[in-house]
């Protein structure tokens, strides 16, 4: 199950009390003061794991608490502190405060570590308190309480590549032809629930990652049929593919669905309107109108877009379509090379 919202409750641990004692050697005169202080109380840490990709672990496990430090003991013997507590999140996701929705964190690379909450510190034991004029102190410190927070995680997948349109355009199959990825595939809208990601093998160890996404409606960047969350997955891709089924099995006009996906994903955020985007003719097996294509073609030469027709049922142009993405993402690389180029001069 693919789940890209939770909320969970951490508690770091109280640090230890410090402690009053005194030495009673045969050998030390008056003895003295020798109260050990309090251990530390454990950290809740976050954690990137690129072997997540989803938050469902987190799910039936929403409390998280570390222990207390150990008491501090006579002798000066210091308490032991507390092992820390981590939490292992997938990559792409990003920490909320409950409370103010204040974004904590974002983990964009898999390693990134995030404290949660800190533990508390160990208090003074009556050691620390001796002086010359107060030998023997009879008080020492608590340790300190740790921190409680509630927080929202959200799942963004990070992925080169993101496939949009509407249900039944063809975006399961193609990833299923391209990729190993293996997503339900069915002759009826809304087959795909939840995103998949499949990752493309261009030979010589390059690959790029493609995040299929479930079928967007009209009113999708409203929240019309879950469209809010499903969006939320292109915001980090590089490249999107705008899938658009030319066939007129599905009953619909690909010049009208074209234009609402492009609408729905400025809606949603201008930035995604704006990036860049090849427009995929899809299901030409079955095309049995073929000014539906030409329209279409028309209307992504118009906006200035690479416009591309294929059947990923019979894998015609698909190679094509795979080389394209591989160029425009190494395009799009050098293009980030050369801007950071410039703002480090």
């Amino acid at each position: 199950m693919f789940i890209d919202r939770v909320k969970i409750r951490v508690a770091s641990g109280k640090g230890g009390d410090g402690v009053t004692a005194f030495r009673r050697e045969k050998f030390v005169p008056r003895g003295g003061p020798s109260g050990g202080d309090g251990g530390k109380g454990g950290d809740v840490w976050m954690e990137a794991d690129e072997s997540l990709n989803t938050l469902l672990h987190l799910r039936y496990n929403p409390e998280h608490k570390a222990d207390r430090g150990r008491h501090g003991e006579g002798s000066n013997r210091h308490g032991k502190d507390s092992p820390d507590v981590v939490i292992k999140v997938p990559v792409g996701t990003q920490v909320f405060d409950a409370e103010s929705e204040e974004l904590l964190f974002d983990f964009t690379e898999s390693g990134q570590k995030f404290l949660a909450a800190k533990g508390g510190k160990g208090g003074w034991g009556n050691q620390h308190f001796a002086t010359s004029t107060n030998r023997a102190p009879r008080y020492h410190y608590v340790g300190r309480t740790g921190e409680e927070r509630e927080l929202q995680l959200e799942l963004k997948l990070i992925a080169d590549v993101g496939l949009v349109g509407f249900p039944n355009a063809g975006k399961s199959t193609l990833i299923s032809v391209i990729s190993a990825a293996k997503p339900k595939i069915a002759d009826y809208p809304f087959t795909t629930l939840e995103p998949n990601l499949g990752v493309v093998d261009l030979g010589e160890y390059k690959t790029f990652v493609v995040a299929d996404i479930p079928g967007l409606i009209e009113g999708a960047s409203e929240g019309a049929g879950l469209g809010d969350r499903f969006l939320r997955h292109v915001e980090r891709t590089k490249l999107i593919l705008h899938l658009v089924d030319v066939s007129s099995i599905s009953g619909r006009d690909s010049i009208s669905d074209y234009e609402i996906i492009d609408r729905e994903l400025a809606n949603y955020n201008q930035d995604l309107a704006d990036r860049p985007q090849i427009v995929v003719a899809t299901k030409i097996d079955a095309l049995d109108e073929p000014e539906r294509l030409e329209r279409l073609r028309e209307a992504a030469d118009a906006d200035g877009k690479p416009f591309l027709q294929i059947s990923a049922v019979t894998n015609l142009g698909t190679k094509d379509l795979v080389n394209l993405v591989a160029q425009k993402l190494a395009e799009i690389k050098a293009t980030e090379i050369d801007l950071s180029d410039e703002i480090d001069v």
